[in-house]
């Protein structure tokens, strides 16, 4: 049973990505460095700092880069936010007395200015800020506070905080609201991955706060999860398209789960209002499509999909919720280009193979233009 939570910060509590980033490409262009796109730095960035810094910025002193770094993160650090369901998370583990702590490589100073709007220090026992190792720290806050290994865990999104939980022989669960990619997190085997903290706390509700799913019967199991989706046009003719972290940061469509009672249809309508703020109309289904343990989404689920078309009146004006990280407006040729997701290349597939056929038939009814008719030609009168 879990009674203890040790939280990281950045990315898991709060969003302080586009800070950092501001900040690490500055850094990278006083060394003389080319800046990288958010794809790029999510991909490279690693802790500790020095490992990211040694392979970008070798000779130059650690000193320099801090004071760099400091120096535009102080201005950036206005732009940090709570993440989604991270406050709920928090007053969830109070409610359930639950102990907390926090283990980050945040600066304190940095730690405080963000409590002063977000007032997460007020649900933590104790905050351990300034690591550069979190490895190195795990052992003393086990023992520091008592902490039997078998009831902690460490939530984090990065490999280095997987690597930390293992170390101190504590559980793992990885978040997907931060720094490191899917693929990243896989890699490094965490006890659990969640889409967000709301998630884990329905896990730990549903199992009685362990991370093991009370066994059930076969009979017991759950059905396959029965979800819709849609390629989104405007007036343009171009479809909407969002990466996501869910499907490894791969490009696919707005959609999800029907809730009871819901028809198919009202379900598509809610879930593309609430993912991309979009209201649709000219709904047409287009296939059903079976997805069963994709290895691009990140947790093993079974998903009957109703992929369907729509489009949207009036100029679009897209607000994504937690859930995407990008979107872009494309034609369907220049969509396919994307790293798509499966579901979502078989659908362009079908819709163009649609298009195409409709085409043709269109060709095929066109009547056929009208002979010329020939110029009578009249004899002249002879006078």
């Amino acid at each position: 049973m879990i009674r203890n939570i040790i939280f990281d910060w950045s990315g898991t509590l709060v969003d302080d990505l586009p800070a950092v980033l501001k900040a690490s490409n500055f850094v990278l262009t006083q060394a003389g460095k080319a800046e990288m796109s958010l794809e790029k730095f999510r991909a490279e960035f690693s802790l500790p700092f020095k490992k990211f810094y040694d392979r970008h910025t070798p000779g130059v002193p650690m000193p320099q880069l801090e004071d760099w770094f400091h120096a535009e993160f102080e201005q950036a650090q206005t732009s940090v936010v709570e993440l989604p369901h991270a406050r709920e998370f928090l007053e969830f583990c109070r409610a359930q007395k639950l102990h907390t702590f926090l283990l980050s490589t945040i600066h304190g100073d940095y730690f405080k200015e963000q409590c002063r709007s977000n007032g997460f220090d007020a649900f933590l026992d104790k905050p351990y800020t300034d690591v550069w190792d979190k490895r190195e720290k795990i052992h003393e806050i086990l023992r520091e506070n008592n902490l039997v290994a078998e009831e902690t865990i460490f939530i984090g999104d990065m490999e280095h905080d997987i690597e930390t939980a293992k170390h101190g022989g504590i559980h793992s669960c990885a978040v997907l609201t931060g720094y490191n990619t899917l693929e990243q997190l896989r890699a490094a085997r965490p006890d659990l991955i969640v889409e967000h903290l709301g998630e884990l706390r329905t896990i730990l509700q549903k199992n009685n706060f362990s991370l093991q799913p009370v066994v059930k019967p076969k009979a017991a199991a759950e059905p396959p999860l029965a979800t819709v989706g849609a390629l989104i046009f405007n007036r343009a003719g171009e479809a909407l398209m969002i990466r996501t972290h869910k499907w490894s940061n791969k490009w696919g469509i707005p959609g999800g789960k029907i809730k009871w009672g819901e028809t198919s249809e009202a379900a598509l309508r809610r879930e593309i209002k609430e993912e991309t703020n979009l209201k649709v109309t000219d709904i047409e289904f287009v296939l059903v499509q079976d997805c069963i343990r994709s290895k691009e989404f990140y947790r093993v689920a079974h998903f009957v999909l109703l992929n369907y078309t729509c489009h949207c009146p009036g100029k679009p004006m897209v607000k994504l919720n937690h859930e995407g990280q990008e979107f872009r407006w494309l034609k369907l040729a220049d969509a396919q280009k994307l790293k798509l997701n499966k579901p979502t290349k078989i659908l362009i597939e079908a819709v163009m193979e649609k298009r195409k056929t409709e085409n043709g038939k269109r060709k095929q009814k066109k009547p056929a233009a009208a002979p010329h008719a020939a110029k009578s030609k009249v004899p002249k009168r002879r006078g």
